[in-house]
C-alpha cells in the first residue's frame, strides 16, 4: 500500500438509476461522471432496464472518470463499488465491472455499503464533524448518528423512503422524471400556497409514508376534479408534511445524543425546502446544518471512493470470492473501524 498521502481510490456507483464513477486522492474529488436512466412521466424504472442502461453507459463513464481526473489505472490504489443496498439487477451489473477491473488491472477490491457512502462524502464536502445524520432518498430513509464504531440508526421508515414517497406522487399527476421527479415536485411546491391536511405520521423516532400517499392519491383524484386545489398546492402539501416529520425526529435524535451538528444526506437531501426546515429547527437549537447541492447529494461513484478511501486506509479489503452484493444491506451492519 502506498503511504497515506498517496492512497487514489476509484468508486463505482450503481444502486439505482444512476450509474457513476469517481476518483478520490486524500480527499480531494478528482472526477466524478455520472449518467441518470430517465423514464417517461407516470413510470418507474425496472431493474432489468436500469441494468441495461448501466451496462451500456459504464464503460464510457468509467473512461470519463479516469481522464477528466488525469489518471491511469496503474495509480489507482483500490477500486470500490457498491456491495448494496439497492436494486439487484443494477447492482449485480457494476459488481461486475468492479471486479473485472481489479483482475484486469490487478487492484484490491472493496464493497461499499451505499449509506456509508453518502454519509463520509458529507463529512468530506462539508466539514461536519460528528453529525446527526437524516438519510433521505428514493429507497432510504433514516436517522443516524456514530457511536462506538458502529453508524447507528435511531430513526427510520416503517415502509416506503420518503423519495420513493414522492417519486410516486410524481407519477399520479404525471409529473416528468428529468432531470428527476423529486426536483420537479419541488418546483411547483414553490408554486403552491394552499396547505391540504395530510396525515401526519410519526411513531416515536419512526415514519410512515405509505398512508400519506394513498391518502394523497385519493385526495388529487377528488379535489383536482373539483378545481379544490392545484397540482402545485398538492406538492407543497406533501413536503411541508413529510419534511416536517423527518425534521421533528432528526430534533429527537439530536436532543438524545446531545449533538449540535446536522447533515442531511441522499438525493432528496439537496432539497432546498427540507435545508430550509432543517436549518429553522437547528438555529433554534443552536446548532449547525450542513447539507451539499445535487453534486454530491444524489448518487454517484466519489461517494463511494471516498467512503473506499476511508476504509482502505484502515486495513479493509474484499476477497474475489467474497465480493458479492446484498440488496438489503443495513447502515450499522459495517463496524466503522476508521473513526474515533
Amino acid at each position: 500500500m502506498k503511504s497515506v498521502a498517496m492512497t487514489i481510490v476509484i468508486g463505482f456507483e450503481g444502486s439505482a438509476n444512476k450509474i457513476g464513477v469517481g476518483i478520490i486522492k486524500d480527499g480531494v474529488v478528482l472526477s466524478n461522471p455520472r449518467r441518470t436512466y430517465i423514464t417517461p412521466p407516470g413510470q418507474g424504472f425496472l431493474p432489468s432496464d436500469t441494468a441495461k442502461h448501466h451496462q451500456a453507459c459504464v464503460l464510457d463513464v468509467t473512461s470519463e472518470a479516469l481522464e477528466l481526473a488525469g489518471i491511469k489505472p496503474q495509480e489507482i490504489d483500490c477500486i470500490a463499488y457498491t456491495k448494496g443496498p439497492g436494486m439487484g439487477a443494477p447492482l449485480v451489473c457494476v459488481a461486475i465491472v468492479a471486479r473485472t477491473l481489479s483482475q484486469l488491472w490487478k487492484k484490491p477490491l472493496l464493497g461499499i455499503n451505499h449509506c456509508i457512502g453518502h454519509i463520509e462524502m458529507g463529512r468530506l464536502i462539508t466539514g461536519a464533524r460528528n453529525p446527526t445524520v437524516l438519510y433521505v432518498s428514493g429507497g432510504n430513509t433514516q436517522v443516524i448518528a456514530y457511536s462506538e464504531h458502529r453508524y447507528r440508526i435511531f430513526g427510520e421508515t416503517i415502509d416506503i423512503a420518503v423519495g420513493n414517497c414522492l417519486d410516486r406522487f410524481a407519477r399520479v399527476l404525471k409529473i416528468s422524471n428529468d432531470p428527476s421527479p423529486g426536483f420537479n415536485i419541488e418546483q411547483m411546491a414553490k408554486r403552491g400556497n394552499k396547505l391540504v391536511d395530510l396525515p401526519y405520521t410519526v411513531k416515536g423516532m419512526d415514519v410512515s409514508f405509505s398512508g400519506i400517499l394513498s391518502y394523497i392519491e385519493e385526495v388529487a383524484h377528488r379535489m383536482l376534479s373539483a378545481g379544490d386545489c392545484t397540482p402545485e398546492d398538492l406538492c407543497f402539501s406533501l413536503q411541508e408534511t413529510v419534511f416536517a416529520m423527518l425534521v421533528e425526529t432528526t430534533e429527537r435524535a439530536m436532543a438524545h445524543c446531545g449533538s449540535e451538528e446536522v447533515l442531511i444526506v441522499g438525493g432528496v437531501g439537496c432539497n432546498l425546502r427540507l435545508q430550509e426546515m432543517m436549518a429553522e429547527m437547528c438555529e433554534a437549537r443552536g446548532a449547525k446544518l450542513f447539507a451539499t447541492d445535487e453534486r454530491f447529494c444524489i448518487d454517484n461513484g466519489a461517494m463511494i471512493a471516498q467512503a473506499g478511501w476511508e476504509m482502505f486506509r484502515a486495513g479493509h479489503v474484499t476477497a474475489l470470492e467474497d465480493s458479492w452484493i446484498t440488496q438489503r444491506y443495513r447502515t450499522d451492519e459495517v463496524e466503522v473501524t476508521w473513526r474515533n
